[in-house]
């Protein structure tokens, strides 16, 4: 090769890849104060569940000390469990929900 002779070189393309946002679970904990009939309707209202869905949710709850009510992005889930707590604190009632992170 001389001086003169230019070297080109192919471009790569990059192709930044976004990672899913961490999913996190919103978790109803069972307690023997909160009446059944108001654990219902804060999973309507907050989780906006069907009476039947939110009967089934509180009722797994109650036979197993906890139950996992929905799955989603982590200010979502922190957001309505910070709802919840807030609704029944609201009415004297000790209703506690968590969030952890899903495997």
């Amino acid at each position: 090769m001389s001086d003169n002779d230019v070297v080109v070189k192919p471009k790569t393309k990059v192709k930044l890849k976004l990672d899913k946002p961490k999913l996190y679970k919103v978790i109803l904990v069972n307690d023997d104060y909160t009446p059944r009939e108001f654990v219902i309707l804060i999973l309507k209202v907050v989780f906006r569940m069907s009476e039947e869905t939110g009967y089934r949710v509180m009722m797994t709850a109650h036979k197993l000390g906890s139950c996992v009510v929905v799955v989603c992005a982590r200010d979502i889930a922190e957001t309505k469990a910070k709802e919840g707590i807030d609704l029944a604190k609201e009415m004297g009632f000790p209703l506690m929900f968590t969030t952890e992170p899903e495997e």
